[in-house]
C-alpha cells in the first residue's frame, strides 16, 4: 500500500496534491483497495462549490457505493472525464491517472487540517478509521 509523502490526506481517505491555489483530489490506494473493482465514478460538476467534509463525488464498485468527501473548501475547476469511460483507472493508478477533480482552494481555506503520509499510514494501520 502506497502513501506518497508529497500528498496530504483526509480522514475519509481522499488525497490532495497542491499546485499553487489549486489542488488535485482523488481517493487513496487504501480506499480503492477496500472498494474493490470500481465500475462507475460520479464526477462533480465543473464550477460546483464544495465544502470540506461534504460529499462531492460518488464511486461505485462491485462491492458498494461510496461517497467521496471534499477534503477542502473550494470550487471544482476541472474533472477527470477519462473516468467516464475507464473508471478502473482509480484502481490502477489512484495517485496518477485515477484523480477525480482539480479544485481551486477557497480564500482562507488551508490544508493544515489534513494529515501527512505518516499520520495517514498510522490511521490505516489502526483499521482505517
Amino acid at each position: 500500500m502506497r502513501f506518497p509523502t508529497e500528498l496530504k490526506y483526509s480522514k475519509e481517505h481522499e488525497w490532495v496534491r497542491q499546485d499553487g491555489r489549486r489542488v488535485v483530489v482523488g481517493i487513496t490506494d487504501f480506499a480503492q483497495s477496500q472498494l474493490g473493482d470500481i465500475v462507475f465514478v460520479e464526477l462533480p460538476a465543473v464550477g460546483a462549490a464544495i465544502t470540506a467534509g461534504k460529499r462531492f463525488s460518488v464511486v461505485e464498485s462491485v462491492k458498494a457505493v461510496s461517497d467521496i468527501f471534499a477534503p477542502i473548501n473550494g470550487k471544482v475547476v476541472e474533472i477527470n472525464e477519462a473516468l467516464n469511460d475507464t473508471p478502473e483507472k482509480v484502481n490502477q493508478d489512484p495517485y496518477g491517472d485515477g484523480w477525480i477533480a482539480v479544485v481551486e482552494v477557497a480564500e482562507g481555506a488551508s490544508l493544515d487540517d489534513l494529515m501527512d503520509s505518516e499520520a495517514y499510514a498510522a490511521q490505516v494501520a489502526k483499521g482505517g478509521h
